[in-house]
């Protein structure tokens, strides 16, 4: 069984007076630790397929399962809980809080979590920023920073919760393409050392030279879907 499992699912808009079919009898199955980038054209359907995984919305047909959980049936506190405890966000934007620093942009998400003292969350946030690199622009604040730093700040926020699985909407976007190759490096690497699960949304072809697996979506279904044959990072290292 996946970490991820998409069953027959059906996602439509109503448009007006008529209806947007965005996903199309999906099926996808992900596992623990793939490396995976969602493909296509703007209209394919990939934000939608990714916003379905992440629970912040629902399929109009067919069943979403993730980390063995069916989404569809599950109350509003369950799916917060399902998202702070095993999903990580990605945004192309950042989505950076511009009035914190550093620390405590990467630091939020565990403020969610009651479990924690606040030496294990600065040890947790300690340690992420320094595997991104960033330990000394600790202090400062997302204005002062370039745009491949905010994104490595927002690699450490999604991966600071230790989620099973991380969603990234075009990671690369908004970044220049040798910014946007040692993003992809580092996820790549992150995700090899730690097993965590990473999904993208893309049509940049730097980001599928980079996956391990590549679903191509096209007019809301599956298109291709096949390993790449990338090797690991670790081992091109």
């Amino acid at each position: 069984m996946g970490i991820v499992e998409l069953k027959q699912v059906v996602k439509d808009y109503p448009l007006g007076k008529t209806t947007v079919h965005a996903l199309r009898d999906i099926n996808l199955e992900i596992k623990k630790g793939e490396f995976t980038a969602v493909a296509g054209p703007s209209g394919s359907g990939k934000t939608t397929l990714l916003n379905l995984v992440g629970c912040v919305d629902v399929a109009t047909h067919g069943s979403v399962v993730v980390a063995g959980q069916d989404t569809g049936t599950l109350s509003q506190k369950k799916l917060t809980n399902l998202r702070l405890h095993n999903l990580g966000f990605i945004f192309q934007s950042f989505n950076l809080i511009p009035v914190l620093n550093v620390f405590d942009n990467v630091e939020f998400p565990l403020l969610l979590k009651k479990d924690m003292t606040k030496g294990e969350r600065r040890k947790r946030v300690l340690d992420l920023v320094d595997k991104v690199g960033l330990t000394e622009q600790l202090v400062q604040r997302p204005g002062e920073l370039s745009g491949g730093q905010r994104q490595r700040v927002a690699i450490a926020r999604a991966l600071v919760t230790e989620p099973a699985i991380v969603l990234a909407d075009e990671p690369t976007a908004n970044l220049d393409s040798g910014t946007g190759e040692t993003i992809l490096s580092l996820m790549r690497t992150l995700n090899e050392q730690q097993q965590t699960t990473f999904i993208f949304s893309t049509h940049d072809h730097n980001v599928m030279n980079h996956a391990r697996r590549l679903v191509k979506l096209v007019d809301g279904r599956i298109h291709e879907d096949g390993s790449t044959g990338i090797t690991s990072v670790l081992e091109e290292a």
